[in-house]
This record gives C-alpha cells, sequence and structure tokens, in this order.
C-alpha cells in the first residue's frame, strides 16, 4: 500500500524551517500563558527580523491584527496543519545500533506525535531484543510490518554501505517520506532529510578555527 503525501512545494525550504521554530515559540509562550504575540515579540526571541517573520507567515495566509499581533491558539493551529504534525504519524526505524537505540529513546518524537511503531536490523543479536519497548524486527519482515502498522515514513540508522538498498526498499513498501542518518546521499522519489552530525561538527568547528595569515 502507497499513502499519499504532499510536499510544501509553494513554501521555501529555508521558510519551512523557520515555520518550525515558530510552533516551538509559539507553543511555549501558550503554555506560559500569553494569548498573542507580535512579530517582533517573535524577533527578539528567535533571532529573525520582524519582517521575515510576517513574510514566512504570510505564505500561510496568516495576518496579525495592527496591536494585537497573532492569536496564539489560531497560529498553532495553522502551524501544525501546514507543516503536517497535526496528527500521529507511524514511523520505521532501520537501525537498532547506538544510533537507533538514542532515537527510541528520544521522547520528543512522540510528544510531536511520531511514533516509532517498528524497529528492524539485520544482526541476529539484536532480532528479537526488546529495546526501550521495541522489539527489533529482522529486516525480512519488512514490507508486511509496513504496511500492517500504516507507516508513513521512515529513519534510516544503518551503515552507508546499506543505506540505499534500504531506502529503495523503503520507497517500494510505500514509505513516503525517510530520515536518513547514514552518511550518504540516498536515490530515491520520496523526500528525504540528510542528518550527517560529523559535517555539522566540522562546519561548527570552522566557526570557532582561526585561519592564519599569509
Amino acid at each position: 500500500m502507497r499513502i499519499a503525501y504532499r510536499l510544501l512545494v509553494s513554501i521555501p525550504l529555508p521558510t519551512v524551517r523557520r515555520l518550525s521554530l515558530y510552533l516551538r515559540e509559539a507553543e511555549a509562550m501558550l503554555a506560559g500563558g500569553m494569548r498573542t504575540v507580535s512579530s517582533s515579540s517573535l524577533s527578539d526571541r528567535l533571532g529573525v527580523t520582524d519582517a521575515q517573520i510576517r513574510r514566512d507567515l504570510g505564505y500561510l495566509g496568516v495576518r496579525g491584527r495592527p496591536g494585537i499581533g497573532y492569536r496564539l491558539s489560531g497560529l498553532i493551529k495553522r502551524l501544525r496543519s501546514t507543516l503536517g504534525v497535526d496528527r500521529s504519524r507511524n514511523v520505521a526505524l532501520i537501525g537498532a545500533g547506538r544510533i537507533g537505540r538514542a532515537l527510541m529513546a528520544y521522547p520528543s518524537f512522540a510528544a510531536r506525535g511520531f511514533r516509532i511503531v517498528a524497529v528492524f536490523d539485520v544482526d541476529r543479536a539484536l532480532v528479537g531484543a526488546s529495546i526501550d519497548g521495541h522489539v527489533v524486527q529482522p529486516l525480512a519482515k519488512l514490507d508486511e510490518l509496513i504496511e500492517e502498522a500504516l507507516i508513513e515514513m521512515a529513519i534510516i540508522a544503518v551503515p552507508a554501505e546499506a543505506a540505499q538498498e534500504v531506502a529503495t526498499r523503503l520507497e517500494s513498501c510505500g514509505v513516503s517520506a525517510l530520515l536518513n542518518f547514514a552518511p550518504c546521499r540516498l536515490s530515491v522519489q520520496v523526500p528525504v532529510v540528510d542528518v550527517d552530525l560529523v559535517s555539522s561538527l566540522e562546519e561548527l568547528a570552522s566557526m570557532v578555527t582561526e585561519v592564519p595569515d599569509h
């Protein structure tokens, strides 16, 4: 079974990333007792210009009211709907190694509606083991469980040499989007977000490295 998915084709990716920041901040404000927020207040908290915030929210058709700003409850509802986090989504995790174990134990996934409902590995020492409440399944059962559990998204946490084969198989099973922790680029038709921890650390190191004068 293939589950339909949608892309925010009319919204630039940098804006989508900022919308996620706005959502978290708006939820924190509402939990703190606030009912409205201005673009300038969001700007002060997030370091994004208020003009940029207004442009970003304009993609959603959201307009603040003069002297009032944005009503947080309505803003949160619109942000959740746009980002597709207004309902729970079933997720498969491929790879129960160190990264996979850390992801299984990460509480924010469930809090944001991303439910890891199936974990797979090829290591016989791991298959059948219970880790953070998940029984590791053999990769041979991937097709069966993807359909049975109505899994829409998958996280790839396998070595680079195995990642493409896993991604291709997930796509053929009907998985609609992939989060890739393997240090390689994947060739598939579904959306992929790459998480390259080493590259991120290298980028960070370059920011604090003094370049010698020549």
